[in-house]
């Protein structure tokens, strides 16, 4: 017999571990080129800035040009992917502090709607159109807006899609979909 895990204490799981790992690599993030610049850093320092970049490469393209340069060496991702990544960061930031206030006021969790599948493709293709209206606009114009502009289009396609992960791990959820 095929023993599993029960789905409450994978989700259980999995919430914490997204929210910590969205916050700590929207940290990162600025943090390794500020160690990058740093006159000789130890070995374990060099191990742990070639393993964010390596990361970096396999999730973006990390143009020179297109990437956020802080104190003389570019960020590990593009600037939508930062801004992806702060979006994500920030709901994260959110959901704690809303679990934080919940548990202040004693108040028992709202009781949560039912979210249809269209309703959160609807969501997701609505947080990817500035992100897409910029990618239209680049490939049709030639000109590259700002990184800041493209940053800034990411943040809403990390935030609905943090929401969307938190939303579907939220504490009750695995019973209330058996």
């Amino acid at each position: 017999m095929r023993e599993s895990v029960p789905s409450g204490v994978l989700t259980s799981a999995i919430r914490p571990a997204f929210v910590a790992s969205a916050i700590v690599w929207a940290l990162v993030l600025p943090l390794a080129p500020f160690i990058a610049a740093q006159p000789h850093p130890a070995p374990a320092v060099v191990a742990f800035l070639y393993a964010v970049y390596l990361t970096g490469s396999a999730i973006c393209h990390q143009l020179p040009e297109r990437s956020f340069d802080l104190w003389g060496h570019q960020m590990p991702v593009c600037a939508r992917c930062s801004g992806i990544y702060s979006g994500a960061a920030i709901v994260a930031i959110v959901a704690i502090g809303t679990a934080a206030l919940r548990t202040v006021a004693r108040r028992a969790p709202a009781r949560p709607h039912h979210r249809s599948a269209a309703f959160w493709r609807a969501i997701l293709g609505a947080s990817a159109m500035p992100a897409a209206i910029s990618l239209l606009y680049e490939w049709t114009t030639g000109h590259m807006p700002s990184n800041w502009v493209r940053a800034a289009t990411g943040v809403p396609l990390g935030a609905v899609v943090a929401w969307m992960v938190l939303w579907a791990t939220r504490p009750g959820r695995a019973e209330r979909i058996r």
